[in-house]
């Protein structure tokens, strides 16, 4: 007997419920403008009482159980694809983008190994040289598509320790002779201490260097802590540049990071997760100036290069020590092909989805002009906000030619800090609840200040208009305690 088991529909129905899911996903395309940006409330009760009848055991027909599910993802959540979501960095991902990950998704390869999917890892390698090339890493790069930020800085952390200690590799942490310790900036985004947890170096390894009044990691202070830390016997592996600080969008001073990095020896690594979008365009390429000299860099594509989630990147010029901090060797998997490495034996992952071809997919289509084009037009709506809050009473208090805006109320500043706090949670909270724009509250320096970010590429001038005039009525209905 040759029937096909439970699971397979067929093509026919295969097709209706894709045609299903496609005429859902552009409804809430051409709709999510018309609604608020979030929900007043989280709604966990009723989206509890919801989940209760799904027990899974009796099957339901796709066309009642699919437009639930989207009218959930509708009702109970934040919608991050709307034009007045002003919060992380997690933009409207381009159409392009989407069909990459359908694609993705049902021919399903695996990348884990370069014979399974040759097609699919060359395509990926395409474009991580390609970004190589823009950032002017050397032509040796080599590299790995990530689930995000956070594994490629992970990367980062193995393999520094790979080129800076010889033992690592074969007696870990216990071979060293003294212990590790690492430099990021007090602005820089904290993930670095997970890190440190998962790789046994500890937190306390994690040395957050204080920020000038730019908000730039302060390298008279880094000197300082990096002379106490080798005075007490303690081993500095790692120096980490942050490009585009997540709170306030800051630059760190990469030229004079790296030549610290390499007068001390140590791995230098960018973390250009945001802000390394910029290498495509000629316009803001300079931002990045120093990111050339780096030993790693992590890019992620799901932030301001508009893929779906996630597509973080990492890159190094380094590739023996990529290789040498992740390979291994099983009967299991396919003998090693001499054209390319295989995926699993160079990254921390080792099944492996095609991550990458949201990516390709929409630089082929698209081109590199027109993310520049949008880039710096993203550039020029951030100095539009800007300005359109200084003339409604606000006050910046980051400084960046990056698109992020974080300001306060002087009156209350005047109040201290745990006052002015409470008071920006309170008018970001109103905000977010009245459903018109979704916005963050931050500390710069310990300052309070509510944070807005042009992160959408369906964001435009209509949109600022609408949280500045959000903003001033939050202002206005809120009481200063």
């Amino acid at each position: 007997m040759n029937h096909a088991g439970p699971l397979d529909v067929g093509e026919e129905e295969g097709a209706r419920l894709l045609t299903a899911a496609v005429d859902l996903v552009v409804q809430h395309a051409k709709e999510v403008a018309e609604g608020p940006v979030a929900p007043p409330e989280p709604g966990t009760a009723r989206l509890r009482e919801w989940l209760a009848g799904q027990d899974f055991e009796v099957a339901r027909p796709s066309a009642e159980a699919l437009p639930e599910v989207m009218e959930a993802l509708r009702r109970w959540g934040v919608h991050t694809t709307h034009p007045r979501y002003f919060g992380l960095f997690n933009p409207t991902p381009t159409w392009w983008g989407v069909a990459g990950e359908l694609v993705a998704a049902g021919v399903n390869p695996q990348l884990a190994a370069y014979s399974h999917a040759p097609a699919a890892v060359e395509m990926e390698r395409h474009v991580l040289r390609f970004m190589a090339g823009r950032l002017g890493l050397p032509a040796t790069t080599e590299g790995a598509f990530t689930v995000g930020g956070a594994e490629a800085n992970l990367t980062a952390v193995v393999v520094a320790m790979t080129r800076r200690f010889a033992t690592y590799p074969g007696s870990g942490l216990s071979g060293l002779p003294g212990r590790p310790v690492l430099y990021a900036s007090a602005e820089s985004h904290l993930a670095w201490l997970k890190i440190a947890h998962m790789t046994g170096l500890g937190r306390d390894a994690v040395r957050l260097v204080p920020a000038d009044a730019a908000h730039r990691m302060d390298t008279a202070r880094l000197r300082e802590m990096r002379a106490a830390d080798v005075a007490a016997g303690l081993q500095p592996f790692l120096l980490v540049g942050t490009a585009g600080t997540t709170a306030g969008g800051a630059l760190d001073p990469l030229r004079e990071l790296a030549a610290l990095a390499r007068e001390w020896n140590l791995h230098f690594h960018v973390d250009a997760a945001w802000a390394g979008a910029v290498a495509l365009s000629d316009t803001l390429l300079p931002l990045l100036a120093g990111v050339e000299l780096a030993d790693s860099v992590t890019v992620d594509a799901h932030k301001w290069l508009s893929a779906p989630m996630g597509a973080g990147m990492f890159l190094t010029p380094h590739p023996a020590a990529l290789s040498e901090s992740f390979h291994a060797t099983t009967s299991y998997m396919p003998a090693e092909s001499e054209d390319a490495p295989d995926p699993y034996a160079t990254s921390v992952q080792w099944s492996r989805r095609f991550a990458g071809l949201k990516v390709f997919l929409a630089l082929a289509v698209a081109g590199r002009h027109a993310y520049a084009a949008q880039l710096e037009r993203d550039v020029r709506l951030g100095e539009v906000l800007a300005r359109r809050l200084a003339e409604d009473g606000w006050s910046r208090i980051n400084d960046t030619p990056l698109p992020v805006v974080c300001v306060t109320a002087p009156e209350a500043e005047a109040e201290g800090h745990e006052r002015s706090a409470a008071w920006h949670a309170a008018v970001a909270d109103h905000v977010v609840r009245s459903g018109a724009a979704w916005l963050s509250t931050v500390r710069l320096a310990g300052r309070p200040a509510i944070r807005l970010c042009v992160t959408s590429h369906r964001t435009g001038p209509a949109d600022l208009e609408a949280v500045v005039g959000a903003l001033a009525e939050a202002r206005k209905r809120t009481r200063i305690a």
